[in-house]
């Protein structure tokens, strides 16, 4: 889903298996720039609020197929 300029969403994290990892996920734009979005639902003193954490996109490194484990 292509994000317009400086909006984002966000979804309720299925996945959640510990209590540090993010109640919710997604992706924002900001600026142009497409960004990964973390959000945990905290509860205070003066109620329920979010905190977030802003990340770049996650890229897998990619395989150097022309490595040989040939040691032996």
């Amino acid at each position: 889903m292509e994000q317009k300029p400086n909006t984002g969403i966000f979804f309720r994290n299925e996945k959640k298996s510990a209590e540090n990892q993010p109640d919710f996920k997604g992706k924002v734009n900001v600026n142009g720039k497409e960004m990964e979005v973390a959000v945990w639902l905290k509860k205070g003193q003066k109620g329920e609020y979010f905190t977030m954490k802003f990340q770049e996109p996650f890229k897998p490194q990619p395989q150097n197929k022309s490595f040989k484990n040939d040691i032996f």
